[in-house]
């Protein structure tokens, strides 16, 4: 039996703009090209994390073609959250981007503690029209009921990630809350969204154990927003 296609977009990808990757978006571009990957979304940090951009890089991605070697690029930002509904770029900001993640990370001001905070906080967060994906929330820092989010991602429309790099070279710790999401999500129904955060070029495409974890747990291909380039421009809104 052949194997299904893996996606041909990958959603999380930093540039040397986040301050601690260290490829362009020209070289992400051509990698992603020769592995076959029709879109990529260039999801810089945003600027309240230590050595992260200015905001003008954001005003400033208008510069950055539609497309490079053959592949779509979408202007993006990996935002932090640093409080209830509250990230570090504004609504008017966020929304001239293609596509906005949000996800915790530590030092950026969030001053939640709990499970219960976090929860309540990320909840809020997914009800911002503007964010489209929430970024490893297997993170276990912060700490989620998996359930609650799930099940607010599905009735919201917001995609939670499955991060490939969660598995093997980030945040250590992830796998099993990675696991138990992805039960959550086949349960709910809710929309998924695979990426491979990477910070080198070499790393862009890299979902594969992402994938498996995701049908492993039994999410359909459906719920997969960017298994194809259709499906990813269909779930952010986008002309192709």
């Amino acid at each position: 039996m052949p194997t299904p296609p893996g996606p041909e977009a990958d959603l999380h990808v930093h540039t040397v703009a986040s301050g601690h990757a260290y490829s362009t978006i020209n070289e992400i571009a051509a990698e992603a090209a020769g592995r076959g990957l029709r879109l990529v979304g260039m999801t810089d940090h945003g600027p309240a994390l230590p050595g992260g951009p200015h905001l003008y890089h954001f005003l400033a991605l208008r510069f950055i073609p539609q497309s490079i070697c053959g592949v779509r690029i979408l202007r993006g930002v990996e935002a932090n959250i640093i409080g209830d509904g509250c990230l570090d770029l504004d609504d008017d900001h966020l929304a001239r981007l293609e596509l906005v993640l949000a996800g915790f990370h530590p030092g950026c001001g969030y001053p939640g503690r709990s499970m219960e905070d976090n929860t309540r906080t990320l909840l809020s967060v997914m009800d911002k029209p503007q964010v489209h994906v929430v970024c490893h929330p297997g993170n276990p820092e912060f700490p989620l009921d998996y359930r609650a989010v799930a099940r607010h991602a599905a009735a919201t429309g917001t995609a939670l990630e499955i991060n490939n790099a969660s598995f093997a070279v980030s945040r250590a710790g992830s796998t099993d809350n990675c696991r138990h999401l992805a039960r959550c999500c086949a349960e709910f129904g809710a929309p998924v969204a695979l990426g491979s955060d990477a910070h080198i070029a070499q790393g862009v495409g890299q979902l594969d154990q992402a994938l498996a974890e995701a049908r492993r747990a039994g999410i359909r291909d459906e719920q997969i927003v960017n298994l194809t380039l259709a499906s990813t421009l269909d779930f952010l809104g986008l002309a192709c």
